[in-house]
């Protein structure tokens, strides 16, 4: 994989492991036979790696992109090919003459540009291509790439379906040549003699049949102005698989990998038993606990229950010992003015013991002869204040 270029999942990178390599390196090995011998453009080239292949069978290859970091790593990359130079610039204008390439090749691209470009692409394409320049492109089949898988490539802006291609196709290249491409594992056995002959079969421990082509995951178009000008058919099938067999090397290690999850997953059955037991013990033991938890919780409840009526009863004594102390205070402050009467009461008897006492004295001097003596004496004074009273007025 490059050291100056970023692997984002879309841009193929040569180092890559997986299906895009098979799928990448695969479109460029197929193009070779159209561009042989053709002053060619690979239109998106981007780390440039399918334009220096190409340049193996053309006469000259110009790789364009519209990044300038993958076209400086291009440049520098591949500067020992002699025929193949890197130029920066759009799908939708490229930086070519008028007429002045017999073939354009550009894999994985019209989807990248927004519907109303597509067009403008195309008649690009058109304007650069001499009148007998051939075009080849791929782009994704969105029945099978996105909608049957239920994906979305966030890079896609516009995945057009073979019917809307073609008529995209039609104005500027009209004569087309469709085919159909899709990584296929099988075991290929062909003839040293003949390598334009081949079968195809399919089967399993049934019968073997002849197998149809897949669905079509992209599509490959050879397409020129007249019919007259695209090549002749010269093959019906071509396979392309790494020299290192790299992919199935991967596919062996992920099987491995398999085996040795598998082992783990036994492990963690095991361990997984061994819990549900301990789980289970532990289950029986809250089962335990919990009807524990159960009568404590009624015994709580029942002494609840009497600290409530305690509390009840604690508060209505409390009532009867505010209402007895507030008689206990009422009879207190009778009991006062009971003393404050009696007190009185025995004032007033001193009074009256001290007056009978006055009066008893007076009684037992009146009774005496010396009283009797003096009585005329007495009821004359009288009788004078009486007359000296009567005078005065």
């Amino acid at each position: 994989m490059s050291a100056d270029l970023e692997f984002t999942g879309e841009r193929f990178l040569p180092g890559t492991a997986g299906e895009i390599a098979y799928e990448h390196w695969h479109r460029y090995a197929f193009a070779r036979r159209y561009v042989t011998g053709k002053r060619t453009a690979d239109v998106a080239c981007g780390e440039g790696y399918g334009s220096a292949l190409l340049a193996g069978a053309a006469t000259s290859v110009v790789g364009v992109d519209i990044a300038p970091d993958a076209i400086a790593h291009a440049r520098d990359r591949y500067a020992w090919v002699a025929n193949l130079r890197f130029e920066a610039g759009s799908a939708t204008a490229l930086p070519v003459p008028d007429a002045s390439l017999d073939a354009v090749v550009s894999f994985e691209t019209i989807e990248h540009l927004p519907r109303e470009g597509q067009s403008r692409m195309l008649t690009e394409f058109a304007r650069v291509l001499d009148a007998n320049g051939i075009l080849v492109l791929s782009t994704p089949n969105p029945l099978e790439y996105s909608i049957a898988r239920n994906y979305r490539n966030p890079f896609h802006c516009h995945e057009p379906e073979r019917a809307e291609l073609a008529a995209l196709l039609s104005r500027d290249f009209p004569a087309q040549r469709w085919f159909r491409q899709r990584r296929y594992f099988a075991s290929a056995i062909w003839s040293e003699a003949d390598d334009k002959l081949f079968e195809a079969s399919v089967g399993d421990h049934g019968p073997v049949e002849r197998a149809r082509p897949p669905e079509a995951l992209y599509f490959i178009v050879v397409a020129a102005r007249s019919a007259a000008t695209l090549p002749a058919t010269d093959i019906g099938l071509s396979l392309f698989a790494e020299r290192s067999d790299a992919e199935l090397t991967r596919l062996d290690g992920q099987a491995k990998e398999v085996i040795r999850l598998d082992g783990l997953l036994g492990e963690m059955r095991h361990t997984i038993a061994q819990l549900t037991e301990r789980i289970t013990h532990l289950g029986d033991s809250l089962a335990h606990g919990e009807g524990q938890l159960t009568e404590v919780r009624t015994e709580r409840d029942h002494l609840l229950t009497q600290l409530y009526a305690n509390v009840l009863e604690r508060n209505a004594l409390a009532s009867q010992v505010s209402t007895a102390t507030a008689e206990l205070a009422a009879v207190s402050r009778n009991l006062d003015r009971a003393r404050e009467e009696i007190a009185g009461h025995l004032a007033a008897r001193a009074n009256l013991e001290r007056e009978i006492g006055t009066l008893e004295r007076a009684v037992a001097y009146r009774q005496s002869v010396r009283w009797w003596l003096k009585w005329p004496w007495f009821r004359t004074k009288l009788l004078w204040r009486s007359l000296r009273a009567r005078a005065q007025r």
